[in-house]
């Protein structure tokens, strides 16, 4: 062997033989190219992309529990931030601030989040691409929106359109407020979904104590636009349309801010008001048993709300003349008053029935995706076209017990007893209340909302593909609680019923335990214990 080859090898790769030599030469060129100082090192690998669609309480705690070290959150949601809303009704009436119940997206734990403020308008599955329209200049980001009856939203100015792709996909988008197409509601009623409606209703309120507080006179310089005692009556008649929990705690929390507030600046006022709920259901509060719905009903009726049940709301309109065109005076007509052409007079409605589906949700069911059946070396890709399976009932999306949303051929047709075939679509997960879990329909619910994306979120931390280990969602019942008013409300869970003082410290307690942020953990007890020493806050701004 040439002593100037031999000189040039790495040590301990040198030999005699000629196999030692044929390996020593082979790997000479790395230690010449190590001797230059290059690196081979390989670069941290390419996270995947989990696009959230949404920043409810599916959305939001979905991305809240995906490790931020295996994934790159992108959320796509028209607002900004998480609402708490159990509380929500609270905030209305001053108990709390608006923001003690917010999250802002851009704060989530872990960091690293990336969030589009924007209406996903269309999906692309076969690319993997999302079209957003956005939104971050529209003022009313933070108010409830409900299409007409046709399910698309109404017209407005168009925003940019940007398209973003993904790894994964996760459809938690919500629902809307349902109005079974009545008349006049998504003029005249008011919602509670969002903090904008909040606090629109908070300074509806506060308006019409103001304007029913002017002295009557009969001076001709009124040019008639004193209030009557009617008029009075009519304007500080709150009308409540739903007997579940957001409705009945609305109810409770107007009460209590009208008796320990609102009562002592307005003494003269008192007279004049009237808060009722209506509902269609032989009962309120059909989730809790009878013996805690007549307790909660007794309990209004000592407080002096009235409950109507079986009363059917057919339309809403203005008022007539100056109580209407001035004041915001409504007429609600029901199909069970014969008195006044069956119209009762209200200063404001807060509608709480029920929830209908997102029309993005309809625009996707109606969608063919094309998708690979198989690959052949031989003969190549095989494709074929699909589509989701969407819910006649509730209109969410159908998924399996993964949250994996379910296709079928597109050709196919649904028959009564034709049981189709049903495939889950790769990387896109449907969780919340726009999803349906075939064989297993839960309540449209933050409990069950949360529970399904902690599920998906710690499924997709295993590295794995939800459904490659066999585990399926399992929904657990924490209970169901509701606020009555003056320090009382029910508790039903298997384990006990509560009522009274008892359950409203539960009431209290879990709320401020499931607060989302050490932040609002602190400020919603401080904000508590000042209302309750100094009173709610009445400033309208």
């Amino acid at each position: 062997m040439p002593s100037s080859l031999t000189r040039s090898l790495p040590r301990g790769l040198t030999g005699s033989s000629p196999r030692q030599l044929s390996l020593s030469t082979s790997l000479a060129p790395t230690s010449l190219v190590s001797s230059r100082n290059f690196s081979f090192k390989k670069g941290p690998p390419t996270k995947e992309k989990v696009i959230i669609l949404g920043s409810g309480w599916a959305g939001y705690s979905l991305a809240r529990t995906l490790s931020p070290t295996k994934y790159d959150r992108i959320i796509i949601s028209p607002r900004p931030y998480f609402v708490f809303t159990p509380l929500l009704a609270s905030t209305s009436v001053g108990t709390l601030e608006f923001r003690t119940i917010l999250e802002p997206v851009r704060r989530l734990p872990g960091g690293n989040i990336n969030f589009y403020q924007g209406w996903a308008d269309d999906i692309d599955f076969s690319r993997k691409t999302i079209t957003v329209e956005t939104n971050a200049a529209e003022e009313a980001a933070s108010k409830t929106v409900v299409p007409p009856p046709g399910g698309q939203i109404p017209l407005r100015d168009k925003g940019e359109v940007i398209e973003v792709q993904y790894d994964k996909l996760i459809i938690a988008c919500g629902a809307y407020s349902q109005t079974f197409g009545i008349e006049g509601v998504r003029e005249h009623a008011h919602f509670l979904r969002d903090i904008g409606d909040a606090r629109r209703v908070r300074l509806r309120v506060l308006s019409l104590f103001e304007q029913c507080s002017y002295p009557s006179s009969s001076s001709p310089n009124s040019n008639g636009h004193v209030l009557t005692d009617d008029d009075k009556r009519a304007l500080l008649h709150f009308a409540v349309v739903g007997g579940g929990p957001t409705g009945i705690e609305w109810a409770a929390e107007l009460h209590d801010f009208i008796r320990d507030d609102l009562g002592k600046m307005y003494p003269e006022l008192m007279r004049f008001v009237k808060i009722t709920v209506y509902d269609v259901a032989p009962k309120v509060l059909p989730m809790f048993d009878k013996a805690l719905a007549d307790y909660a009903m007794g309990h209004f009726a000592r407080q002096g709300i009235e409950v109507k049940t079986e009363h059917h709301l057919e339309k809403i309109r203005l008022a007539d003349g100056k109580l209407g065109r001035r004041h915001g005076a409504v007429r609600i007509k029901i199909r069970e008053v014969e008195e006044n052409g069956g119209e009762v007079g209200a200063g404001m409605v807060v509608w709480s029935t029920g929830l209908m589906a997102n029309p993005l949700i309809a625009k996707l069911a109606e969608k063919e995706v094309v998708v690979s059946k198989s690959k052949n070396p031989m003969t190549g890709e095989v494709l074929e076209r699909r589509r989701l399976v969407r819910d006649k009932r509730s209109g969410g999306l159908v998924v399996d017990g993964y949250m994996r949303a379910l296709s079928v051929d597109a050709d196919a047709k649904f028959e009564e007893g034709n049981e189709l075939e049903k495939k889950p679509l790769d990387g896109v997960y449907v969780i919340g209340d726009c999803s349906f879990i075939e064989n297993d329909p839960l309540p449209k619910t933050a409990q069950v909302a949360a529970q399904e994306a902690q599920y998906l979120a710690k499924e997709l931390n295993k590295g794995i593909s939800p459904g490659q280990d066999g585990k399926e969602f399992k929904f657990r019942n924490w209970g169901t609680m509701t606020y009555l008013g003056g320090w009382k409300a029910i508790h039903q869970s298997k384990a006990d019923e509560l009522k009274g003082w008892v359950a409203w410290v539960l009431w209290r307690g879990a709320y401020l335990t499931k607060a989302m942020s050490w932040r609002n953990k602190l400020l919603v007890p401080i904000y508590w214990v000042i209302s309750w020493i100094f009173g709610r806050g009445i400033s309208r701004f």
